[in-house]
């Protein structure tokens, strides 16, 4: 092999083993700062409660927003209004006769989170100090947030809460959410735990209004992944994102393939998109010596997490043949991040269904590969996840 063609094999290995073995260094910070800042706790001062806006958006369906407003009617807090943006939505049938609840029928389709969001903060009924973002298939935990107030109180601006599983009551459901306790769990805990941010999943987030305003309002952004876009728009301003595992929203997981795919593409989609702000942020944080931003910028270059288990499986059985001593290390590399996702799993408060689920994987992986092959034209195939799942199925 030329010696060039060498050096681009080489680093093209080490890029995408790095990923590999990403959570366990991430673990390993997370480890190191808990033990030095023990004995140096962030007091938290206890406020009144803050005055919240909680955003339901909606796109064409319409059958889970009962279930989401009473959800929300349930919360332990006072200081509230909910305002449901029913985007091109029939909302006939739909009816919310208390003072706490505002439904918003847009008069002409949005067809985008970010202009359904300011649609609300236009029409809010009394200036709110804070906003939180919550799906029309979300249900929220009766205490989202008093614990959501936790973190604010200690300074933050913004803040990701836990989303947990609603439902698993198919393999791809159980599927969806061991990716999520993996990502809620190394994304969420450990790498704000390591000092950087949280990422921002989409729902069961938090900001005060002012910083929202501030990071979306002069942008014109299409398609999905604005969720991408604020939190870089977040962390070149030198903040960062808290996460709180006690601030749950029940999140419905996908459970047709055909609703896996147009979901995986869409994902797939933004994180082409989106992923060279990984740049941009790894470039700030070595020029201010920042490390929240440098840290984070690293996470946003990582693939899709089938991706690289795609090419680090591809590249293991090409060094078999090449390099066998390369493929063992690649075989031991494979080897931590199992260990790392599985130790993920076993932090959490996991489901034995979902562990009965593992074993379809690669079953798992085939449509998310499906999903590849459509993730340029995704926002052409559907615009939000469509909703099958109701309470009245919940096991």
């Amino acid at each position: 092999m030329p010696a060039f063609l060498y050096i681009i094999w080489t680093i093209v290995q080490l890029i995408v083993g790095f990923n590999l073995v990403f959570p366990l260094m991430l673990y390993i910070i997370y480890i190191s700062r808990k033990v030095l800042l023990l004995k140096k706790t962030v007091p938290h001062t206890q406020k009144q409660e803050a005055d919240y806006a909680i955003i339901v958006t909606a796109y064409e369906q319409t059958h889970t927003l009962p279930d989401v407003v009473n959800s929300l009617l349930q919360l332990h807090y006072h200081n509230y209004l909910i305002y449901v943006v029913a985007d091109n939505c029939d909302v006939a049938n739909l009816q919310f006769n208390n003072e706490k609840t505002v439904l918003l029928r847009p008069e002409e389709t949005l067809a985008n989170n970010i202009k359904s969001h300011f649609y609300a903060i236009n029409r809010f009924k009394r200036p709110h100090e804070r906003l939180t973002i919550i799906d029309s298939d979300n249900l929220t935990h009766p205490d989202y947030l008093n614990n959501l107030n936790k973190m604010f109180d200690k300074g933050f601006e913004a803040v990701q809460g836990e989303r947990k599983a609603k439902n698993l009551n198919t393999t791809f459901a159980c599927l969806d959410a061991a990716r999520d306790l993996y990502y809620h769990f190394y994304d969420g805990k450990i790498l704000f735990g390591a000092g950087s941010s949280a990422t921002l999943s989409g729902s069961g987030m938090a900001f005060t209004v002012d910083l929202y305003k501030e990071c979306l309002q002069q942008l014109n952004i299409s398609g999905a992944g604005f969720d991408k876009v604020l939190q870089k728009e977040i962390i070149i301003r030198k903040k960062r994102i808290a996460f709180t595992g006690n601030a749950i929203v029940y999140d419905e997981k996908t459970t047709h393939t055909d609703q896996l795919v147009k979901q995986r593409a869409r994902w797939i989609n933004t994180w082409f998109k989106y992923f060279s702000y990984g740049f941009t942020l790894i470039a700030r944080g070595i020029i201010n010596i920042n490390w929240n931003q440098f840290l984070f910028g690293l996470v946003l270059l990582r693939p899709p997490l089938f991706v690289f288990l795609l090419l680090s499986i591809i590249f293991m059985c090409v060094n078999i043949i090449v390099s066998p001593v390369i493929a063992l290390y690649w075989l031991a590399a494979m080897g931590l991040f199992v260990a790392g996702f599985v130790w993920a799993l076993m932090r959490s408060e996991t489901d034995k269904r979902i562990y009965a689920s593992l074993i379809n994987i690669p079953r798992f992986i085939f449509y998310q590969v499906v999903s590849l092959t459509k993730a340029k034209k995704a926002n052409k195939l559907s615009v939000a996840t469509k909703h099958h799942y109701t309470t009245e199925q919940k096991q």
